[in-house]
């Protein structure tokens, strides 16, 4: 069935305390997606972000990031007055992300609703004993981070930072009301997000979400099991992950992630990975898992190195670990981003597992006519067409960007007179694919510039910022995404003739209708 998507994070989302919530906008964002007739919503991973603000950079795998918490929910339970958030100055741009300002003021707010939270509540002892299996050594962590100043753990004093049993005893027992603090914040996370997620499902939307195939060097599961991966001794990585050089980075991408030990995956049939796909098909409906060539082969780039100029590459885990994941968990919804070097191994790999690759649309206008990214070249429908995904250039700053030649081709390819008539263009010819979903960028929807983008690779600073405010989301846009969807043969099965936009319901109201539908 053809489908469409659009991706927008949560911290994208309209919001009065300075990043996107899982309340009232987000339903509101769901309900403008059934008035546009689109049936996929794509976000980003739901993790904690860490230094960089990136959500591919995060302290923990399985966590929730208690930024997305919404305040207006806990205070309908009692747990916060409004003078306890409404007041605080949350940003000085209501399309900017001030991550600064939302470290100072969320935990504190968090905190004060923590305090007023029975901990004796049914609901939680079951939360916290069906996440045993991760939460208690998250919440350990991060209550250890906390105590040394946000260091990261290899900063930490030896016993603590080489996870011994003594010194972790006497932490358990010296921080446990922090400990318990972030036990309470991620029980909120994963309240607030199923109850979103379900009232999503029950309208036709289902929610594709985003794993990273690496986790971070300062990040719990580095920490509590170094045995996963390419460690010495001390638990210093013998080498990390990035990319070789190619002609859009001279140096490489030096990502600085810990490679994984394979051998040691293998050994235990794979057992993380398949706990992590099984938490992941429990968060989003589809996963897509970022860097999927890297379990063909991954490159290895020496601990210490200053670029990735010097490296080789690996071979990975191959079908092996998706033969194992699929007896152990059946058939999962997967789409395997398989951009960038991409040689017949990785293709192989990918026809072998049967999930459904990229294609993004501003990759096909190199002046060849045979590009595989150009629709008429796409040999099966079974893959996912994009505008561009988060580290793209939205379609009106890639116009402007771009080299007089691409813009060339590009306009006799689409047949249009004029460079500010192919974002729409382009937007049309990725719904008109053969592929069974079609995703586009919030932001090319908008005709955002390049104030828009979301990410650039390899740079620090001025990302993962944007944010959409209310005014964005009307009537008229919900019409002509709806129009594009009715023409490319992508409406919903039985949808209405005609949307109506409805007035936004309160959280309170989409409780209510949620908890009738159970």
């Amino acid at each position: 069935m053809r489908k469409s998507g659009i991706l927008l994070h949560i911290s994208s989302l309209p919001s009065d305390y300075g990043i996107g919530k899982m309340g009232s906008a987000a339903y509101a964002f769901a309900d403008f997606l059934v008035d546009a007739g689109v049936q996929v919503w794509q976000i980003l991973p739901l993790s904690p972000t860490s230094y960089g603000d990136s959500p591919y950079q995060s302290f923990s795998v399985y966590a929730g990031n208690p930024y997305f918490i919404d305040y207006e929910q806990l205070e309908q339970e009692g747990l916060l007055t409004r003078v306890d958030y409404a007041g605080l100055i949350w940003d000085e741009d209501p399309r900017r992300v001030d991550y600064a300002h939302i470290y100072q003021y969320c935990y504190d707010v968090l905190h004060k609703a923590y305090t007023r939270f029975d901990q004796s509540d049914a609901d939680y002892q079951s939360f916290c004993r069906q996440q045993e299996a991760w939460l208690p050594e998250y919440a350990l962590f991060m209550a250890l981070k906390n105590a040394n100043g946000g260091k990261p753990w290899y900063l930490w004093e030896k016993p603590l930072a080489m996870h011994e049993p003594d010194a972790i005893a006497t932490a358990k027992k010296l921080y446990q009301d922090d400990i318990a603090f972030y036990c309470v914040m991620q029980y909120w996370f994963h309240k607030q997000w199923y109850k979103l997620k379900h009232y999503c499902n029950k309208r036709g939307i289902t929610i594709v979400g985003d794993i990273p195939i690496y986790v971070a060097y300062d990040s719990v599961e580095v920490w509590s099991q170094p045995e996963l991966f390419q460690l010495d001794d001390d638990h210093v990585p013998t080498a990390v992950a990035g990319c070789p050089p190619d002609v859009f980075s001279p140096s490489g991408q030096l990502w600085g992630n810990p490679l994984y030990n394979w051998n040691y995956h293998k050994e235990t049939n794979y057992a993380w990975w398949v706990q992590r796909l099984a938490r992941a098909a429990t968060l989003y409906d589809t996963v897509r898992i970022d860097h999927f060539r890297g379990f063909e082969s991954y490159y290895k780039i020496p601990y210490g190195m200053k670029d990735a100029k010097i490296g080789k590459w690996m071979p990975g885990p191959g079908v092996e670990l998706f033969r194992t994941v699929k007896e152990k968990l059946g058939v999962l919804s997967i789409i395997a981003e398989d951009l960038g070097f991409v040689t017949p191994e990785v293709r192989q790999l990918l026809s072998d597992c049967g999930y459904p690759g990229m294609k993004v649309v501003q990759f096909a206008f190199d002046d060849d006519p045979a590009s595989t990214y150009l629709p008429q070249n796409y040999t099966t429908p079974n893959c996912v067409a994009y505008t561009g995904t988060h580290d793209n250039m939205t379609l009106r700053g890639w116009v402007s960007a771009s080299p007089s030649k691409t813009i060339a081709f590009a306009k006799r390819y689409l047949h249009c007179r004029n460079a500010s008539d192919l974002p729409m263009a382009m937007l049309r010819l990725t719904w008109n694919s053969i592929a069974e979903l079609a995703v586009g960028q919030m932001q090319d929807f908008l005709d955002s510039g390049p104030e828009g983008r979301m990410n650039t690779p390899s740079t620090t600073g001025g990302n993962w910022q944007y944010r959409t405010v209310a005014s964005d989301f009307t009537p008229r846009l919900a019409k002509r995404i709806y129009s594009l969807n009715e023409l490319s043969n992508r409406l919903p099965a039985k949808t209405a003739p005609k949307p109506i936009q409805r007035r936004a319901k309160s959280v309170r109201t989409a409780e209510k209708e949620t908890q009738g539908e159970q």
